[in-house]
């Protein structure tokens, strides 16, 4: 996957877009990959056109999903 720091992209705007419209690409910050850039028919292929985050109510969850939840939300705060 081609990358591009986040300090370069006022420079090679041109160059980002050109660059997505062929794949994804990495934008990194501090040499570490934090976001991604792609065409819309990318993402769209990749969210099968459905949006990409999702809002449910934990009340409407099953039971046994409710309580495995709730012990690894147990596990992870003992832990840290």
């Amino acid at each position: 996957m081609k990358q591009f720091a986040a300090g370069e992209l006022t420079r090679n705007t041109g160059d980002l877009f050109e660059a997505a419209t062929v794949a994804p690409v990495a934008i990194t910050k501090h040499r570490k990959p934090r976001f991604v850039i792609m065409s819309m028919e990318q993402f769209e292929a990749l969210t099968d056109g459905q949006q990409s985050q999702v809002a449910l109510e934990t009340g409407d969850m099953p039971e046994e999903l409710g309580k495995l939840l709730d012990k690894g939300l147990e596990d992870h705060f003992r832990d840290h």
